[in-house]
């Protein structure tokens, strides 16, 4: 099979995509610098970095860092705020053709919800990524992501106020006991799809001023070293909507993707949506090579389309044949009960 003839076309909740590469949340800013050595409109989606209700000037610095295989961040969820963003920053996108996935975040629920009623009816945006591990000031500092119960009222609270045809993805922390509790109860909540995975915390400490490296002291950590924890993330919830223990929605999986390579290993485990995050800061160009990649790693291995890969690895080693995945995902009903 030549890598031309293999199809690309990727769900999105309950859209479909020309292909699933995106960017990840906070690496490419609002699209701007990136449109530079990309077509934005080449990609799947363009995910947006954060926005919140009001401007913010994040933590001060130094607030990034180099480890091993990864980098840690602690910029503090800097932006222009919503104003700013359906003012400025929206148009521009859309008059370059990005499908935007907008990622949003809020110190409480009611920021959520605010936040998805104005974007709602917006032209380009294709969907809202719920980044929920962020801190809530009503729980004391508490990650909403980090509770099934708090996951689920985030979810929840936006899925009442937005369009029902516009996808909301919860965005996942790996910072939890069961990943897969926490996935059910977005699903249950109304999720048409899961982020999977935010950065994991981490920390490094200065040799040369021996204190540490970061003013917040912690940051989140990404790139080629979260890869594993990512891939074991995202195999476990799709494991859990094969054995119906979750309702199926599409996952969008992300952690450490530098090549086609990387992109397939996500997929086989369960991802049928690819963004590159931390591999933007020293190559750019990045997600039309890992396109290109992906295409080639499909057809050596007799893919015709994309889907057909997704979850792979979970099929018994005796039947190796590839099984088409639905390209279109209906959003599952809300649950009778909230989770405790």
């Amino acid at each position: 099979m030549e890598p031309a003839d293999v199809d690309l076309s990727a769900p999105l909740g309950g859209l479909t995509l020309p292909n699933p590469l995106t960017t990840a949340s906070g690496c490419a800013g609002y699209g701007r610098e990136l449109a530079r050595f990309v077509p934005l409109d080449a990609l799947g989606t363009v995910t947006t970095k954060t926005i919140m209700p009001t401007a913010r000037a994040g933590r001060a610095t130094p607030r990034m860092a180099e480890t091993p295989s990864g980098m840690l961040n602690g910029i503090g969820l800097q932006g222009a705020g919503i104003d700013a963003f359906v003012e400025q920053e929206l148009p521009w996108l859309a008059e370059r053709g990005a499908r935007v996935l907008v990622s949003v975040a809020g110190e409480r629920l009611e920021d959520f919800a605010d936040l998805a009623a104005r974007l709602t009816g917006r032209p380009g945006v294709t969907g809202i990524e719920l980044n929920m591990s962020c801190p809530n000031a009503a729980g004391r500092g508490m990650l909403f992501a980090a509770n099934p119960a708090t996951s689920y009222d985030v979810v929840r609270a936006v899925r009442e106020v937005a369009d029902p045809a516009l996808p909301v993805y919860a965005k996942l922390t790996p910072d939890v006991t069961s990943i897969t509790e926490i996935a059910a109860a977005c699903v249950q909540a109304g999720a048409d799809g899961l982020s999977m995975i935010n950065t994991t915390l981490g920390m490094a400490i200065d040799l040369d001023t021996m204190r540490p490296a970061l003013s917040g002291t912690t940051g989140g950590l990404s790139g080629p070293a979260i890869r594993p924890v990512a891939v074991r993330c995202v195999y476990q919830v799709h494991a859990a909507m094969a054995a119906g223990r979750i309702p199926p929605v599409p996952i969008l999986g992300m952690g450490g993707i530098r090549t086609g390579r990387d992109a397939l290993e996500f997929t086989l485990a369960g991802a049928s949506g690819l963004a590159v995050g931390t591999a933007l800061f020293n190559d750019p160009a990045a997600p039309l090579r890992i396109l290109g990649e992906l295409r080639a790693e499909l057809a050596a291995r007799g893919f015709a389309r994309f889907t057909d890969a997704v979850g792979h690895a979970h099929r018994p080693t005796s039947d190796p044949a590839p099984t088409p995945t639905p390209t279109s995902i209906p959003t599952p009903a809300p649950p009778a009960e909230r989770p405790s």
